[in-house]
């Protein structure tokens, strides 16, 4: 091959490449343009449900297929903010001027990679995918939202004082809007057969807002909704029962006031049988749901989108945490409180470690192992110096009007206070309600008789907190 045919081969090689090249270039400009422009698109979908839903919250909705295309919008929603939230957030880096060169720095390091791989692959088809399919639910949904918002708009108001403001924020984290309005239905339907109260069976798995949705309800339902003579009972089942048990009890109540309620809670399904009406059954809340509203509690009156870093972390925090709502409000209770980075990201290790410990020692999540009443390790929680502490589930209950049992609170150990532990197994508390009746949430924490490196045997006099 002579110099000018290999001249000719390499012009038209270079040709290629560049035109290549700049195909590519224009293909990204296209791809990046259409992702802004679906985004944009999500946002406004998002906007326009989450009106409809912020209204619906605020009436009385008896029609059930009402009901059933109100839980699309709200599914919808979630779903939806969790997507446009992917998108928009990359994951939280340390600033290398405040890292420290310590034995785990490097496993931290290869955490931090491993994340933002996953972020960059998100961005890729399948997740591009997940975009697309978000913004064909939401489109759909709002094309049969017309005569939703019709009948909306004949039902009845809510009246809302400021109190039950307050109590609709302190509860805000079970969300619950469906089965909140059924439960509310159930309440003031006709019972029948007539005389006898109506048994409203409440079923759900450990700690998803059972309790919670009762007491908020019966406020929305109370004062001139009931007559005087009604009686409201509330019975918790911690196991199944007999059939001839039940029928003893309820013979007892059967000569309460017309138009009283029996509402029966329970973490066993079995204990639907003794229902009258449809069981209202509480599912786990839904990553993208939980995620969202941990991230309304964590921030508060503060504006995520002016603290992208924040949201990162609340981000990741309630991906680690996993719907466990009482952790998720003690949690969040702490975040609001003091919104500084280098502060969310030392809890954000704290909760990464004890996850990896967890799943290292049990195979499982803290979740899964509380649903079975297994206890849980939270020694990264608090320090990994000190001996091995195991959280037992959280059964226990007790008011303002009750004997202080604890001090210990779980927050406060999780931030780092000085705090002494008491030796071997003590109660801790592990979330407190700020309003009335002034709920605290009681587990017992066991301190395994492992003792302390030696090298912190004296701190541990002390402390086990650093």
């Amino acid at each position: 091959m002579n110099q000018s045919s290999m001249e000719v081969v390499l012009s038209a090689i270079f040709g290629e490449i560049l035109s290549r090249l700049i195909s590519f270039i224009i293909t990204k400009h296209t791809q990046r343009s259409c992702l802004e422009e679906n985004l944009e698109r999500l946002k406004h979908l998002l906007l326009r449900v989450h009106t409809v839903v912020e209204e619906a919250e605020g009436r009385y909705i008896t029609n059930s297929k009402m009901l059933a295309q109100l839980r699309m919008l709200v599914d919808g929603m979630y779903k939806g903010y969790h997507v446009l939230n992917t998108f928009r957030l990359k994951p939280f880096e340390e600033d290398p001027l405040q890292k420290q060169v310590t034995p785990s720095s490097s496993l931290l390091a290869s955490l931090k990679r491993t994340r933002a791989a996953s972020t960059v692959m998100r961005t890729t088809m399948p997740f591009d995918h997940e975009l697309q399919a978000s913004l064909e639910n939401l489109e759909t949904v709002v094309a049969n939202m017309t005569e939703f918002v019709i009948l909306l708009g004949g039902c009845k108001q809510m009246h809302k004082r400021p109190y039950d403001t307050y109590i609709h924020i302190d509860n805000f984290m079970f969300g619950r809007l469906v089965e909140k309005q059924e439960l509310i239905n159930a309440l003031l339907q006709d019972n029948y057969p007539v005389g006898a109260p109506a048994v409203i069976p409440v079923i759900g798995a450990y700690r998803v807002g059972k309790k919670s949705l009762v007491g908020n309800n019966f406020m929305n339902v109370g004062g001139e909704t009931f007559m005087p003579v009604r009686t409201l009972v509330v019975v918790e089942f911690v196991s199944d029962v007999e059939d001839s048990e039940w029928v003893e009890f309820y013979s007892a109540i059967l000569h309460m006031g017309a138009g009283s309620k029996v509402i029966i809670i329970s973490r066993f399904q079995e204990i639907s049988r003794f229902g009258s009406v449809k069981p209202i059954f509480l599912r786990s809340l839904s990553h993208a749901e939980f995620s969202y509203l941990f991230k309304v509690l964590a921030f508060g009156a503060t504006e995520p989108e002016n603290h992208p870093q924040l949201e990162s972390i609340a981000m990741e925090l309630a991906e680690n945490i996993n719907g466990l709502l009482l952790v998720g409000n003690m949690l969040a209770d702490m975040l609001r409180k003091n919104q500084n980075i280098q502060f969310w990201f030392h809890i954000l290790k704290r909760f990464r470690n004890s996850l990896e410990r967890n799943l290292s020692k049990f195979g499982e999540h803290p979740k899964q192992l509380l649903e079975r009443d297994r206890p849980t390790d939270i020694t990264m929680l608090i320090s990994p110096s000190c001996a091995p502490l195991r959280l037992m589930p959280s059964h226990e209950e007790i008011s303002f009007c009750k004997k202080e049992l604890s001090k210990v609170k779980f927050g406060d150990l999780v931030i780092g206070s000085n705090t002494i532990l008491p030796k071997e197994e003590f109660q801790i508390i592990v979330w407190e309600s700020i309003i009335p009746p002034f709920t605290k949430f009681i587990a017992n924490c066991i301190v395994e008789k492992h003792p302390c490196t030696s090298s912190d045997n004296k701190r541990r006099k002390s402390t086990c907190i650093q």
